[in-house]
């Protein structure tokens, strides 16, 4: 075999059309040897002797795309010095493109022999490894373009890539729950007629199954468990794992944008799936221990502000390379529209408290491809001073955990929270105006994979996960969400139809909200997990997406569902006063010919709200006047932006309130939101004028419209 000294980077294996050069970084090292394996179960091990600045690398001609491959570090292993090389152990690529096969899990993936983690264990991890693969980079785009959809017209939808198609019935079985069925007609059709405009998907970085889950017969379903930042998840391709899930992957956001849907990755940058001291030794533990990973005072632990065991050390040049580049190379070769950053507060630990100036955050700031596309934060993680809501830096989108606490507060009836929905719907502008950011860095949602869905929100008091294995003890305990009456399932038709407009409640909420909304997927039809609270091992029908089915006896209330979702999405959609680039001034705005205030508040008697009716105890309805004549904001090019005006009447309390239409705002109203009826939807609403009175049924809200 033919070996050339080759070049220090790209970091990983790149093939060019004649032969693959490999290049990978150890300072703890004190050689490397690249190991070719072979289907026979063997391998040919080369040693990597050209060495810049601790990247060992090679070019070798001839070897190909599907070749699989690993890497041998030897070196010290002194776990007391946070050194743990162990040349047994065949370790993936930090840069590998694509990942072949799972963990078998036993001792031999670990570093330590069992019950004596001082000791170093010399069993051959190899046969029980999964192995990195050589890619080839090329592929047609065609005419792709992505559809760089503006923030204020952007309606998110999270998904699992299994957990969306696994059930759809218009889909082939070999397909379902794959990249392929993403791409894939009827799922594309019921995203843009949903009115989607950008797919969050879950981890699809390779991840692995944790080993006590997986003796547990469970599974990590979400993901969460990064192995491979640059590697689509082998288990989600239907083609092949040899580096067809990279063409899978890529056809996958082709189809995507051609239908006008941004994809959107839910990375995981803040740890890795090596875990704690008594974790496997799979890649980065291997290569360079306490050059990837923040060692504790002991260098024998880790540091772990994300309750997994570890955390990728922010301070280091090396990991800060890993995440740009990982992060570039799915902008430039996956072609990715942006991402969402799990537990994004640990990136901002380049010591110990959180640091809004770290060097992670000026690196995406200054880069010229990463600062370009959406960027949402999952605003906190577990460790001390871990909770940052609104104080991300301005190129940042947030999750805003406040707007999906306060939302359910007030639709449950909690006391007090009138005057922080006010700021919640109206875009936050006390989390985030202070820092020149907009009412669009507010990612506005109700649910997420992490929690309730929308069902067992009004469905459950309790949290029921039994099936975890945990004795009911993981998941959020305080869901602020509330069971109308029974808890689970029933049959009074009086609960459910509670239930249902207390959907029809926080749908409305949430598509009325300035701020970007996000919706959880099959919430749009009211899926449930029967009260799992935390399904994040349930690879299984209790968290797969349960697409209604004319057979099934709840098709009718998920169609109903599904029809008010779609007609909220699109009524956002169709009026820009709902979707504003700008907060509002509370005053009448220059320039626009309209002597009144661009928002006003009223109380349901139809009088403006003064102090001590926002922080009434008892207090739980409010009528929102938004002005559509009064939007400050001009269009792309220039132009005044008009629309119609609303009325959204808000009716929290346990009883029918009569609201008064306020005078002086519009002389004549048109309902056309009434989450009192079934279908919500109201196109043939009656009319209403000025200081006419409406009842609101207990726990509902209506839209009027007054046209322009």
């Amino acid at each position: 075999m033919q070996v050339w000294p080759g070049q220090a980077y790209p970091l990983g294996a790149t093939y060019d059309g004649a032969g693959t050069n490999f290049a990978v970084f150890s300072e703890a090292a004190e050689r490397i040897e690249l190991c070719l394996l072979h289907d026979d179960g063997s391998e040919t091990a080369v040693e990597l002797r050209e060495s810049d600045a601790f990247v060992r690398h090679a070019y070798l001609p001839g070897i190909m795309p599907g070749q699989r491959y690993g890497f041998r570090a030897h070196g010290p292993y002194e776990p007391d010095r946070g050194l743990r090389c162990n040349s047994a152990k065949l370790l993936l690529d930090p840069y590998a493109r694509a990942v072949s096969g799972a963990v078998d899990w036993g001792e031999a993936v670990y570093g330590y022999p069992f019950g004596r983690p001082e000791k170093r264990n010399d069993m051959d991890s190899a046969p029980h490894m999964m192995t990195s693969v050589v890619v080839n980079p090329y592929f047609d785009w065609g005419d792709d373009r992505p559809p760089r959809t503006d923030y204020h017209r952007t309606v998110i939808y999270e998904a699992h890539v299994k957990g969306l198609t696994m059930r759809h019935p218009a889909l082939p079985e070999e397909v379902r729950g794959t990249y392929a069925a993403l791409a894939h007609p009827a799922v594309i059709e019921h995203l843009t007629e949903l009115g989607v405009t950008a797919i969050e998907l879950m981890p699809v970085h390779q991840f692995v199954d944790d080993h006590r889950l997986s003796d547990a017969g469970l599974a990590n379903y979400w993901g969460y468990n990064t192995i491979g930042f640059f590697a689509p998840h082998n288990a989600y391709a239907s083609w092949g794992d040899r580096g067809q899930q990279v063409l899978e992957f890529k056809s996958a956001v082709r189809a995507l944008h051609a239908a006008g849907i941004e994809v959107v990755l839910d990375v995981v940058y803040n740890h890795t799936a090596e875990g704690n001291h008594l974790g496997p030794t799979l890649s980065f533990r291997g290569l360079d221990n306490a050059s990837y990973y923040r060692l504790a005072e002991d260098p024998r632990y880790y540091t772990d502000t994300t309750g997994t065991g570890n955390s990728l050390l922010m301070r280091s040049p090396h990991v800060l390379q890993l995440i740009m580049d990982s992060l570039r190379y799915w902008v430039t070769e996956m072609r990715v529209d942006g991402f969402r950053f799990d537990l994004a507060a640990t990136l901002a630990r380049q010591f110990h408290e959180v640091d809004r100036l770290s060097s992670f955050f000026d690196l995406v700031q200054q880069d010229p491809v990463v600062s370009q596309v959406k960027l949402i934060a999952e605003p906190w993680d577990v460790g001390e001073g871990g909770y940052q809501v609104g104080n991300f830096p301005p190129l940042w989108a947030e999750w805003n955990g406040k707007f999906r606490d306060t939302s359910r507060d007030l639709w449950r009836g909690e006391p007090a929270t009138l005057a922080e929905f006010g700021s919640r719907l109206t875009g936050s502008s006390d989390l985030y105006q202070g820092d020149g950011r907009r009412p669009l860095a507010s990612i506005n949602f109700v649910t997420c994979h992490d929690g309730f869905t929308l069902h067992d929100l009004v469905a459950y008091n309790d949290k029921h996960n039994e099936a975890n294995g945990e004795q009911n003890r993981d998941g959020e305990s305080h869901n602020r969400s509330w069971n109308c009456g029974a808890e689970g399932d029933t049959d009074d038709p009086g609960v459910l139809a509670l239930r249902e407009r207390q959907m029809r409640n926080f749908i409305a909420t949430l598509l009325l909200s300035q701020g970007v909304p996000m919706l959880s997927h099959g919430d749009e039809f009211a899926r449930t997990q029967h009260g799992n609270n935390n399904a994040y091992c349930q690879d299984n029908e209790t968290s797969w997406v349960r697409w209604p089915r004319p057979s099934d006896g709840s098709c009718e209330r998920a169609r109903r569902m599904l029809a008010f979702t779609r007609a909220m999405v699109w009524l956002r959609r169709d009026h820009p006063v709902f979707r504003r680039r700008r907060f509002f001034h509370g005053r009448p705005v220059q320039g626009t010919h309209d002597e009144l205030s661009d928002i006003a508040w009223f109380t349901h008697e139809g009088e403006e709200m003064r102090d001590e009716d926002w922080h009434a105890s008892h207090a739980k309805s409010l009528t929102v006047f938004l002005n559509g004549s009064a939007i400050s904001e001009p269009g792309p090019r220039g132009e005044p932006v008009t629309d119609d005006s609303f009325l959204l009447m808000f009716n929290a309390h346990d009883e029918p309130l009569d609201f008064v239409v306020p005078v002086n705002h519009g002389r004549q109203w048109q309902i056309v939101v009434d989450t009192a009826r079934p279908e919500g939807v109201a196109t043939d609403g009656p009319k209403v004028r000025a200081g006419d009175s409406l009842t609101l049924t207990d726990r509902s809200l209506a839209v009027l419209q007054r046209p322009a």
